[in-house]
């Protein structure tokens, strides 16, 4: 049977769009729904609060992205088999993808509930905070075999090419959770503990609502609970293409948390301040993020079809589409900062911390068009161990070098810690380039020997 979207024939620009588009809206509203939570302790709860929901938000977000990461490799996975015409082999990479995952979620669950004072302290959570911030991330921890299976439902249906049903879940998730915030939080007055207990619930309700959806849908080959099991060559195949992006987003998260650390070790306003910040940078980022994950899908299917020309003309047009979209996210957080800080909080000195901090990933806003597409298009072709190393060297010999030496100043503004984001983009933005050439003229070679 026929992916639901074959994306290895006919035009580029129009499919990609209409691909990505609905990705767009479900990562908009993924980090809606991260933000809700931050939006309404910081309305209707103390600062002590919003500190603890940003520091643990940003764990848990960090957990989140490892995770979806790692799903990379099933999207990958079943978009080669599609492109190669080897449908009948989706239900065992489902199957082994959840069985794999299933482990994950269950380890996963163990060491963050056992461990987590220990993990907020690591973060330098402010002492005014440290008590909401545990309670956060041990509440939301509990949850974790919904986090890792609504990802990896978003994960199967993309490399299928349906990017509708992960936004169905993700609009179910983000529904509740603002009901359950605004009950928890704003009525019952539970701050942080609301939040996150909101959180989870939104998942709960998310993963049983999509699996009763997915259930009544006619699925691209077959699939059965017998195909829920570990088979060793898909098994190594996904962990080939998925743990290298893993590794790097565990990395880059980990310098991102240790920014985050810098940042609370300065006080609590700082800690708040950033918090609003890097909720904000979310949604700045989402056109290029869309772009990530949708043309991965979109080059696996062409790479399997042995159609580079048409990977490369989608990596193109991935570029100049999100430059676009960045140039005015650029120009919101530079000129504008503090008016979408001022939605998340009502402390004047919060918003312009996060405002400072802003300021510096205007920059990034634009560099990411190139960067992002850049690593979807890596893996969409497989060369996700690229992609790993590439965000590794940002983040461990630029971001956190760059953000802990201008910690160290007396009276340094979050704009110049900010900084370090971009700095390290633009590193790595050389990277892919340098790697681009080099694949480019590496296929070139090859073509003229076989000739």
């Amino acid at each position: 049977m026929e992916s639901l979207h074959d994306f290895t024939k006919g035009k580029i620009l129009g499919p990609l769009l209409k691909f990505a588009y609905p990705v767009f809206l479900a990562l908009f509203l993924q980090a809606m729904y991260g933000a809700v939570d931050l939006l309404v302790v910081g309305k209707f709860a103390t600062t002590a609060d919003v500190s603890g929901v940003a520091t643990g938000s940003q764990i848990m977000q960090s957990l989140t992205f490892v995770l979806t990461s790692f799903s990379i490799g099933i999207t990958i996975l079943l978009g080669q088999k599609i492109g190669e015409g080897k449908s009948e082999l989706g239900g065992k990479v489902i199957g082994t993808g959840v069985a794999l995952f299933a482990i994950i979620a269950a380890v996963c669950t163990i060491v963050f509930v056992a461990f987590t004072p220990e993990i907020s302290a690591l973060m330098q959570a402010p002492e005014e905070a440290f008590s909401q911030t545990v309670s956060y991330v041990r509440i939301c921890s509990a949850g974790t075999i919904f986090i890792i299976a609504f990802n990896l439902l978003g994960s199967i249906f993309r490399g299928m090419g349906d990017s509708k049903m992960p936004l169905i879940t993700v609009a179910i998730a983000c529904v509740v959770n603002i009901f359950g915030d605004l009950l928890l939080v704003a009525v019952f007055k539970m701050g942080a503990d609301g939040a996150a207990y909101a959180t989870v619930l939104a998942q709960a309700v998310s993963v049983v609502l999509s699996l009763i959806i997915i259930s009544r849908r006619a699925m691209p080959f077959a699939f059965s609970r017998a195909d829920i099991r570990i088979d060793k060559d898909i098994a190594l195949q996904l962990f080939k293409l998925g743990a290298p992006v893993a590794l790097q987003e565990l990395l880059v998260s980990l310098s991102f948390l240790v920014i985050f650390a810098i940042v609370n070790s300065l006080g609590l306003t700082q800690s708040a301040g950033v918090g609003v910040a890097e909720k904000i940078c979310g949604f700045l980022m989402l056109v290029a993020s869309a772009y990530m994950q949708s043309l991965s899908a979109f080059v696996a299917q062409n790479i399997g079809a042995k159609r580079s020309d048409r990977a490369k003309l989608a990596l193109k047009y991935g570029i100049l589409t999100s430059l676009a979209a960045g140039a005015v996210m650029g120009y919101l957080s530079f000129f504008h900062g503090e008016a979408l800080a001022g939605i998340f909080s009502n402390d004047q000195v919060v918003i312009r911390m996060a405002s400072d901090y802003l300021k510096a990933y205007s920059i990034d806003c634009i560099l990411t068009a190139f960067l992002f597409c850049f690593c979807g298009y890596y893996s969409g072709c497989g060369r996700t161990t690229f992609t790993m190393v590439q965000g590794i060297a940002g983040a461990f010999l630029v971001r956190i070098p760059f953000s802990y030496f201008m910690s160290r100043i007396q009276g340094i503004s979050l704009f110049y810690i900010g900084l370090a984001t971009p700095a390290s983009t633009v590193i790595q933005i050389a990277l892919c380039l340098i790697y681009f050439v080099y694949t480019e003229k590496k296929a070139k070679k090859t073509e003229m020997a076989e000739a």
